[in-house]
């Protein structure tokens, strides 16, 4: 039970990570404060990982608005008396393309939100995080330190570079309140995603989703990707005491694609 007593904020709640996340937290004995701009995806999560509702808190949640983030890092104060970790899991992943074709509208749009949005959620939630200390754990993603050939997402990649690049000025800013900036690097990550873009390059390749998936593993240690529960494990570790040392690095979570 590593987070017994916790109240964690978790950005980004949808049907993959988000979800996963937030379930990991309660199973874990933390509470789950949890915002994400749909409300259906709120209310979904929040019923199956907390059918009593009695350890989790929810409130739709735009993190490209300061005030919206405000709310909800007041909500987790107001319900449960504060915060002991933000976990950032809020992206907007879905532009694609390269340089040569690249919209710098759609780009800003997505640092607004990879980059800024994080950021803003960080510093809505700061106030209750200095009373405790605590943790801010960052969801990144691989392609931000090495791009992968079978999609093309450099805006992505970009803005989540950036924001590791913020996670070290964040651990020296915020240690002296004993506040805790790591970030973990997913790779190909067995979701929802994931599974439809297997399902999608299987029907346009003409070739079958068996195969496709055995072409993104070609490269792993490891027979199989990551899942989203693989990853939340390595987010609620790095968001609890048992990681109190450790600040400022990154965590790869990719079964062995990439190793450093």
């Amino acid at each position: 039970m590593l987070l017994t007593g916790k109240t964690v904020v978790v950005s980004g709640v949808g049907a993959g990570l988000g979800h996963q996340v937030a379930a990991a937290v309660v199973r874990d004995g933390g509470r789950a404060v949890l915002g994400a701009r749909t409300a259906a995806n709120l209310a979904r999560t929040a019923a199956g990982v907390d059918p009593a509702g009695l350890h989790t808190a929810a409130l739709p949640t735009d993190i490209t608005d300061e005030e919206q983030c405000e709310a909800l890092a007041a909500l987790a104060v107001d319900r449960f008396g504060g915060i002991d970790a933000v976990v950032h899991v809020a992206a907007l992943d879905t532009h694609f393309g390269g340089l040569e074709d690249a919209d710098f509208a759609a780009w800003q749009s997505v640092l607004d939100v990879n980059l800024l949005g994080t950021l803003r959620m960080t510093r809505a939630c700061l106030p209750a995080l200095k009373e405790r200390g605590g943790a801010v754990v960052i969801i990144g993603t691989q392609s931000s330190v090495a791009a992968p050939t079978q999609v093309r997402q450099a805006a992505y990649a970009a803005s989540k570079g950036a924001l590791t690049s913020a996670m070290y000025s964040l651990a020296q800013e915020l240690g002296q309140h004993r506040i805790r900036v790591n970030t973990v690097l997913p790779g190909w990550m067995w979701g929802p995603p994931v599974q439809a873009y297997v399902k999608f390059a299987a029907h346009t390749g003409g070739v079958t989703e068996k195969e496709v998936l055995a072409g993104l593993t070609a490269r792993m240690a490891l027979p199989e990707p990551a899942t989203d529960g693989d990853v939340a494990e390595a987010v609620v570790f790095l968001a609890s005491d048992r990681a109190r040392s450790i600040t400022g690095q990154s965590l790869l979570v990719n079964a062995g694609e990439l190793m450093r």
